[in-house]
């Protein structure tokens, strides 16, 4: 049985003309107060730059009481995670992808409602996406901590942290090249001089026209000695992903001079 996946503004300074002198006092007297200089701070901090090229691996989670939000965490193996490109905050590990619309204001994430995809599945993960949806939306104040973690605050007065980790395009040092390559059902054995008995994923790159459909004959299947970041392989289920394929600067003498990076599951079929 076949089952395809279809898929800030800088602040203006003012000025202001007035007739009257400046009122006389030492500097600390004109200082901001506390709790304005943190505010400047955290505004300061939350910048575009500093959520691109991260992803954000919810942490920990937090209601008004204090509780942790247990409904965060159905996938314990698979924490949620925010991804931020040109204006867009995509969210995954959820049942359905969810993404939309963001800005930065006054130093505050403020978020679109979030759009779903519309795909089944069991219902504690199925709650999940109703879980991070009423949480992601409208200004949430933000925090960028000296670790790097970031944390946000709800109007409900919920607290989630999330983890920073480097995007593939950060590590690397540059955007990847868009591949799609179809791994066969079963593995085979195959020649390594340092693992004996190794088994090697059978893969061919196919190609797809603008609209998904795809182009020409694919050649046959051949031994794949890398790995695939994100994915893993059941036997007897035949995949083509979309990865992305980027270029190793210096590896090792034994290593591999690309590496392959999981965007998505393109096509799953189980072969009997």
């Amino acid at each position: 049985m076949k089952r395809t996946l279809i898929l800030s503004l800088p602040l203006a300074l003012l000025a202001a003309c007035s007739q009257n002198p400046a009122p006389a006092g030492n500097a600390d007297d004109l200082a901001p107060a506390p709790a304005a200089a943190a505010a400047q701070k955290t505004a300061a901090h939350l910048d575009v730059q500093r959520l691109h090229g991260q992803h954000w691996r919810l942490k920990d989670a937090t209601g008004a009481d204090g509780k942790r939000i247990d409904a965060l965490f159905v996938r314990a193996d698979k924490p949620v995670t925010l991804d931020f490109s040109e204006g867009r905050v995509s969210v995954s590990n959820a049942c359905n992808g969810m993404s939309g619309g963001y800005t930065v204001a006054d130093g505050n994430l403020v978020l679109s409602q979030l759009a779903s995809t519309r795909m089944a599945c069991e219902p504690s993960i199925m709650a999940l996406d109703e879980a991070v949806g009423s949480r992601l939306q409208g200004t949430l104040k933000t925090e960028l901590a000296d670790n790097g973690e970031l944390t946000l605050r709800t109007a409900q007065g919920e607290v989630l942290v999330f983890a920073p980790e480097p995007t593939a395009e950060t590590r690397f040092g540059g955007p990847g090249e868009r591949v799609f390559l179809e791994v066969a059902a079963q593995t085979k054995p195959c020649p390594h001089p340092l693992i004996k008995d190794k088994q090697c994923l059978q893969v061919r790159e196919v190609q797809f026209d603008d609209q998904g459909l795809k182009q020409g004959e694919p050649g046959g299947f051949e031994n794949f000695y890398d790995n695939i970041e994100g994915y893993t392989h059941e036997a007897g289920t035949r995949n083509v992903l979309r990865v992305n394929r980027f270029k190793v600067a210096n590896p090792p003498a034994d290593a591999s001079s690309q590496a392959y990076v999981l965007d998505m599951v393109v096509e799953s079929a189980v072969e009997k």
